[in-house]
Order: C-alpha cells, then sequence, then structure tokens
C-alpha cells in the first residue's frame, strides 16, 4: 500500500497544504485500498491489483476544481518561451556573423547556421499562436 501512497502524494503535490486537501487525500487514499482489496479478493496479486487501481482512477482534475487550485496558464509559459527563443536566436546569429566577419571576412558562411537557428523561434511562436 506504500506505492498507493506514493502516487496519491504525486498527484497532489501541486495543490497547497490545506485541511481540506488533507480530508481529500485520505478519502481517496481510503477508497484506493478499498479497491485494491476487493480486486485481491477476486484473485489478483497485490502487485497487479495495486497497479489496476492507480490505473483506472486517472486523474484529479475534479478534485483540483473542487479545491480551487491556481494552475499557472500555460499560455504565458509559451509567451515567455517565444521571448526567450528570439533573444537566444539573436544572440547565437550575432555570434555567428561576429565569427564569420573576423575570421573569414572574404566568405559569407553565416547565413545558413543562422536559417537553421531561425526554426527555434518560428516553431515557438506557431506553438504559441495556436495555445491562443
Amino acid at each position: 500500500m506504500n506505492q498507493l501512497r506514493k502516487h496519491v502524494d504525486e498527484l497532489f503535490k501541486e495543490i497547497p497544504d490545506s485541511g481540506k486537501k488533507a480530508t481529500i487525500m485520505q478519502e481517496v487514499m481510503q477508497n484506493l485500498e478499498e479497491k485494491v482489496l476487493d480486486l485481491m479478493e477476486q484473485g489478483k496479486a497485490e502487485d497487479d491489483a495495486i497497479n489496476k487501481t492507480i490505473v483506472e482512477f486517472g486523474d484529479i482534475e475534479d478534485l483540483k476544481k473542487e479545491l480551487d487550485v491556481k494552475l499557472p496558464a500555460k499560455n504565458n509559459l509559451r509567451k515567455l518561451n517565444l521571448g526567450y527563443s528570439i533573444w537566444g536566436s539573436l544572440l547565437i546569429s550575432s555570434l555567428f556573423i561576429f565569427i564569420n566577419l573576423y575570421y573569414t571576412p572574404n566568405v559569407i558562411w553565416f547565413v545558413y547556421p543562422t536559417f537553421a537557428v531561425l526554426w527555434w523561434p518560428l516553431t515557438m511562436y506557431f506553438s504559441w499562436k495556436k495555445a491562443k
């Protein structure tokens, strides 16, 4: 049953501690333990019963709504990733331009790696746009 405790703790790790959280965690744990015992009475091995119970339980999105958990918006994270990729690609491209002009000014080669680097912010832009 220690495996069930670890699973329940993992499910509720993002939720801030409160009395309501502790109560719901205890109820979930009791329900899971009862399900395991029922499956064991039906002839399943303990490990199989625990694994089947965990798989059938699924996620706790409804419980998170009940606990009023505010998770960070993923769109803001995508926007941050977009900004990071733009600045990163500008710095990398600037490095290529500097190396090209300083060491081999007669051969223009910085364009090729710059095209490769520009895929990074482009994919981040479309990811952000899709989520919007």
